[in-house]
């Protein structure tokens, strides 16, 4: 079968057996079409028929988390495991507790955990989690208590050399305290089964900042291959949480102005720069609306949600010459995308998984602006959380500068490789190509050597 059918027969074939999963199929969907040329190159994978194994997880966990609220009344969330691939090392992936957590989205977050965790050279294979489970609004005790419950299930399916989830969208160091407290307290183990820990207890330093920090070293190594420095530049950025709040903390040091940030309720727009202890003040310690930026900052602005442009992004409307989406999936639409050329954007780099929507992204690459995919742009994050695997088995602790000079290689790296793959494979610039061929290739290939399982 020619490599074109092969990839439309299991796309198929993903439809039929994923039904409503629209953002699996969406993920799959980019990836496997650029595959088409190392397809036609190398048809071994066919042979081996690796793109109909790879698309299918290794294992899928569906489970029922019941809890108890602060009134005493039982309360049920679903709680979810995908084990996607265990070909280069143990599954490695997050857990994410937000109210639209579906399969869905579990598979699509895990599928593109496979390739950017090959991107690192690291030894780690793909996986994600989660929970439809709200944090916002809960006190501190019954975030404890769904969190108690959703380990009770979980720690059966996990281990240092089997599963190693981490911290993702609602799920931060407190919730990383909770779970972690409740795996010792049901195994007796105090052992390295969760990444993002605090440093009094078994945590690595720059694992907060990583994926934040690792965005921000990626989008530099594509401004210097085109001539420029992200110093000087004016940034958008959406999201405040973890991603969002360290890319513009990195953006700051090394010289750039970001001049947004946005939470589910407004955007700020600050043309002075955001202020990133304003910003850790309301999101980290207080857990608040970005409405009370406005009041502290005379200068910077507040854009509620009902005031954004038509089907697009406040963030995406103001001016500026990279853009960093760092919130969540499909968040930039074509109207964004619009915005951004029109106004001079020069660059997009992905901090959140999948931001730009496939026709967002199309627009944006016919009109000459350079592209930052998420699983090559936001590997920093799992990238740390293997460094800190390794600290765990080792007994070390490796300081700040060093685990963040290995951060800044690992993106350096990753650079270049979807770089000369994209070259290599007729695409050059094109970051989404080499990505995704470079990371199937390495996974792929440890397939082939492991036989058909």
């Amino acid at each position: 079968m020619p490599a074109r059918e092969y990839i439309q027969a299991v796309l198929r074939e993903i439809q039929v057996s994923s039904p409503g999963q629209v953002e699996f199929y969406q993920a799959s969907e980019e990836v496997l079409h650029t595959l088409l040329p190392l397809l036609e190159e190398n048809p071994k994978y066919m042979d081996h028929n690796i793109l109909r194994r790879m698309v299918i997880p290794e294992r899928t966990i569906i489970f029922r988390v019941v809890w108890m609220d602060d009134a005493g009344r039982p309360q049920t969330n679903l709680g979810y495991r995908v084990q996607f691939s265990s070909s280069l090392g143990p599954y490695k992936g997050g857990l994410r507790f937000h109210p639209n957590v579906n399969l869905g989205i579990i598979k699509f977050l895990g599928f593109e955990q496979i390739f950017k965790n090959a991107l690192t050279g690291l030894s780690i294979g793909g996986g994600k989690g989660g929970s439809n489970f709200d944090p916002k609004g809960k006190s501190d005790n019954e975030v404890m208590r769904f969190c108690q419950a959703f380990m009770s299930e979980l720690y059966r399916h996990i281990g240092q050399t089997t599963d190693v989830p981490a911290g993702d969208i609602g799920v931060g160091a407190r919730e990383i305290g909770y779970l972690f407290g409740q795996y010792k307290k049901l195994t007796g183990h105090f052992e390295g089964i969760l990444t993002g820990k605090n440093l009094r207890w078994g945590g690595s330093n720059t694992r907060t900042e990583a994926t934040g920090y690792g965005s921000v070293y990626f989008a530099e190594n594509i401004l210097n291959a085109n001539g420029m420095e992200i110093k000087g530049k004016t940034c958008a950025v959406s999201g405040s949480g973890n991603v969002a709040t360290y890319t513009i903390e990195k953006l700051r040091s090394m010289g750039a102005i970001p001049v947004t940030c946005s939470d589910s309720k407004g955007a700020i727009h600050h043309p002075s720069g955001i202020n990133v202890e304003t910003l850790k003040a309301i999101k980290e310690v207080n857990r608040g609306s970005l409405e009370e930026y406005a009041k502290l900052h005379e200068d910077a602005t507040y854009i509620p949600v009902h005031s954004y442009p038509e089907d697009g992004h406040a963030v995406w409307s103001i001016p500026c010459d990279v853009a960093f989406p760092s919130a969540t999936q499909n968040e930039l639409t074509l109207t964004d995308a619009k915005h951004l050329v029109a106004n001079g954007c020069r660059l997009v780099n992905e901090g959140a998984n999948m931001p730009t929507t496939p026709e967002a992204i199309t627009y944006l690459q016919e009109h000459g602006v350079l592209f930052g995919p998420a699983k090559a742009a936001n590997a920093g994050g799992v990238a740390v959380s293997q460094l800190e695997m390794a600290q765990n088995a080792s007994m070390e602790h490796w300081s700040f500068s060093e685990v963040d000079t290995k951060l800044f290689e690992i993106m350096k790296n990753i650079f270049n490789t979807a770089h000369e793959t994209a070259d290599a494979y007729g695409s050059p610039g094109n970051l989404i190509v080499g990505a995704n061929i470079a990371g199937f290739q390495k996974v792929a290939d440890a397939m082939i050597d492991q036989g058909a399982v």
